[in-house]
């Protein structure tokens, strides 16, 4: 009750409240905006949060994450052009349905089943925190060892088709943490005789390269069409009644993203599609799909809207992030010396506690503003595409002077912009290189930890919570094999 009491405190205070209003507000706008994404936003504004108290940063940070899924849908469903990438599976049924005159019900579809799904994935963490508070302090530098590279290994085997490429730039995302002065005996690595390279690669300097640099460059290349969305007519009101409806679509999409969220490195597309795939197969009216089913859009939002809260177990429990959003986050923990994982619950359970509450209302918050200003939103969707990436990039650069002063850093962010822009065009994924730097050092350090508690490489395993993460390596690299070998085998 106390740690309950001291949330509330933390959550009424002035910046915290800004920030919930920022994050929500500012998130549902990026998301309308085709091209940009939650990504470009959060690492535009990760310099700036590293002055704020943690729970103001995370709280606008989280606040953009959930809140752009909400904006996304509202190119997705007007003018088929997801605002941000996991809205694309919204298009299938929301376009279809805005052609034969249904927009408004489309959207207010998407903004009730991205309120349930939040709002589910935030209960689920609630319940799941007394499990979490239970089973992580049993996790020492061995299990976290095994988890992140857990976490490295689901990474590669969830891009089918590329796992050589995702291998190599998660090898080289890993190779760019050890950049620097080595942190036991501060010797030179990699360093080549520059001085300018002693103090590393920083992880933010490398996110605004590879998103939002790239995704600036791609803005400033591609077309400068700026579309018309249609009028909307019609009650906003009616779509949380519809969802509960199909109750059963909508649950099985909030179980699916809770659960895909709590894994590293699947997140929001494969819950979609488990979820899309699902409500398509139990449906009555199964020739719908495609073609403007409500069945759908409920599926596709939900799923999508759970994941963040989700995404925040593993982050939070062993200091692990399970995509690029969070591992940005990441940082704002180290910024500020709150270290995420098995002693955050025991030593700071109201700042926990804070988080989730800050999680619920954002949720409320969005969909209370959508369901009041989605017409003054429309006109976001019309911003010509190249006037986005002169500001983009503008910001950016500003956000890499900032961090240290430093023009190298902006030259360094210029550098992986075009390395960027050049996966984007050979549709390779940039995510790899940000989960290889922040695991690679999470596992540097507990691998130098634990060499001082084993003496045989069967000494990581000997502990029951080591063994089960080891044998879901073996598990998920065994079952990758057999996927790549069936693919092979001919028909």
């Amino acid at each position: 009750m106390d740690a309950l009491l001291s949330a509330f405190d933390i959550i009424w205070s002035l910046d915290v409240i800004i920030a919930l209003i920022v994050g929500s507000v500012g998130g549902i706008i990026i998301g309308a905006i085709p091209g940009v994404g939650p990504a470009v936003a959060i690492a535009i504004l990760l310099p700036a949060t590293f002055a704020f108290e943690p729970i103001v940063g995370l709280t606008m940070l989280l606040g953009i994450y959930g809140s752009s899924m909400f904006g996304g849908a509202i190119p997705a469903i007007l003018i088929n052009a997801p605002g941000t990438a996991v809205n694309a599976l919204t298009t299938y049924d929301g376009y279809p349905m805005t052609k034969r005159g249904e927009a408004q019900r489309a959207l207010s579809l998407a903004y009730s089943a991205s309120f349930f799904g939040g709002v589910f994935s935030v209960i689920c963490l609630i319940l799941l925190t007394p499990v979490l508070a239970a089973v992580a302090p049993n996790f020492g530098s061995r299990e976290i060892f095994l988890a992140a590279l857990l976490g490295i290994v689901l990474v590669i085997v969830t891009h089918p088709g590329q796992t050589i490429i995702a291998t190599f730039l998660a090898c080289f995302g890993i190779w760019l943490n050890t950049i620097g002065l080595e942190p036991i005996r501060y010797t030179q690595r990699f360093t080549f005789g520059q001085n300018w390279l002693s103090s590393g690669v920083n992880l933010v300097v490398v996110v605004l390269g590879l998103f939002a640099i790239a995704q600036a460059f791609t803005l400033l290349i591609d077309k400068d069409e700026s579309p018309n969305p249609p009028k909307l007519q019609g009650s906003m009101f009616g779509g949380m009644r519809e969802v509960f409806q199909h109750k059963r679509v909508a649950f099985f999409g909030s179980g699916a993203g809770v659960i895909m969220g709590i894994i590293p490195g699947v997140g929001e597309f494969l819950s979609q599609f488990l979820a899309y795939t699902y409500a398509a197969k139990t449906s009555k009216t199964p020739e719908l799909f495609g073609k403007g089913a409500p069945e759908g859009i409920i599926a596709s939002e939900t799923a999508n809207n759970s994941v963040p809260a989700a995404a925040m177990i593993p982050l939070l429990a062993l200091g692990i992030p399970g995509e690029q959003l969070t591992a940005m986050m990441l940082s704002v923990f180290y910024v500020h010396n709150v270290v995420p994982g098995p002693q955050l619950f025991q030593n700071q359970p109201d700042f926990i506690i804070a988080l989730y509450l800050s999680l619920l209302i954002l949720n409320v918050l969005a969909l209370g503003f959508l369901l009041f200003s989605t017409k003054p939103i429309l006109q976001i969707i019309r911003i010509p595409p190249r006037f986005l990436g002169v500001i983009v990039l503008t910001l950016s650069f500003v956000g890499a002077y900032s961090l240290r002063n430093s023009a190298t850093d902006c030259a360094m962010a210029a550098g992986f912009g075009v390395l960027g822009y050049i996966l984007k065009r050979l549709n390779y994924p940039a995510v790899p290189i940000i989960l290889g730097m922040v695991l690679g050092g999470i596992m540097e350090a507990k691998l130098r930890t634990s060499m001082a508690q084993v003496e045989t490489p069967l000494d990581f395993v000997s502990r029951p919570i080591a063994a089960i993460i080891f044998g879901l390596i073996i598990l998920t690299l065994a079952l990758h094999i057999r996927n790549i070998l069936r693919a092979k085998r001919p028909v």
